[in-house]
């Protein structure tokens, strides 16, 4: 069990990053599409620096029935400082362990308001060439989703790379403020293939390629890794750590490739006369 559970959106919260009036959506239950990320942010805005925000944060964990929460916290996933948290409030594990219904419920229940009319219309909600024309192409679907993502307000651009669609996260991975396009990878519909093509983009940040590259689960796929590494907007810091990860081939590329940065090239440089004199 992970003494403190991470998402790219709980970092970005505890690292004290993320507006009031994003923190207060998260404290009213209605942002994280997790049940257990959910809880996570509401044990840490409990203790908000903004006392609205820590009373709303009150307020949602006071909705959650203590059966539910006692269920919830017989899964091995939830961290330690959330088991503390409720353990010092007299609630601790009981009964049968939580299921994907319990983690349903925990969401609908923590949600103080509705955010159906804050929340435009999904990509998978676009007409498709079935449904408005014949003449109508995947082109024209993704121009609509790209038209109507760039109205929305910062508010709506999360909830959509939270809860969106592929579509709906191809375009705001690459967003401009940071928050919308780390919390991309927050997503719980993210699909490891999404990661892979995200790793090789130059088009994106160096915050979101570092979340990419430091999450373990993700650098276990040698595409993810291999994507990273011959990526140019990679932090070196990042990249550094992954060279020794490369089959030779690969570290043969890197350490002739004009784009990289020269002190990874170095390294590969190094590791390729290692593994030379080795074989003499």
């Amino acid at each position: 069990m992970n003494a403190l559970y991470q998402t790219p959106l709980l970092d970005c919260v505890r690292r004290g990053e993320v507006a009031s009036d994003i923190r207060l959506l998260a404290a009213q239950g209605v942002l994280a599409p997790r049940a257990l990320e959910q809880l996570a942010l509401l044990v840490w805005l409990v203790n908000d620096s903004d006392p609205l925000i820590g009373e709303t944060a009150e307020a949602t964990i006071g909705r959650i029935p203590r059966a539910m929460v006692e269920r919830f916290l017989r899964n091995p996933d939830v961290p330690d400082d959330v088991r503390t948290f409720f353990s010092q409030r007299g609630v601790s594990a009981s009964g049968p362990a939580a299921d994907a219904a319990d983690a349903d419920e925990v969401l609908h229940v923590v949600a103080e308001v509705s955010d159906k009319d804050d929340q435009a219309p999904s990509a998978d909600e676009l007409p498709n060439a079935d449904q408005s024309s014949e003449a109508a192409t995947d082109e024209d679907v993704r121009a609509s989703t790209v038209q109507r993502l760039a109205k929305l307000t910062i508010t709506q651009r999360l909830k959509a790379a939270m809860r969106g669609n592929r579509e709906e996260r191809a375009y705001l991975i690459r967003d401009s403020n940071k928050l919308v396009s780390i919390s991309v990878l927050s997503s719980s519909r993210l699909t490891e293939q999404e990661v892979e093509t995200f790793a090789k983009m130059a088009s994106l940040s160096e915050d979101v390629l570092r979340v990419i590259g430091t999450t373990r689960a993700w650098v276990k796929n040698y595409a993810v890794v291999r994507g990273l590494m011959f990526n140019p907007k990679t932090p070196v810091a990042v990249s550094m750590g992954m060279v020794n990860r490369l089959i030779e081939k690969d570290v043969k590329m890197l350490a002739s490739d004009r784009n990289i940065a020269e002190p990874v090239k170095l390294l590969a440089r190094k590791m390729m006369q290692a593994g030379q004199s080795r074989k003499r």
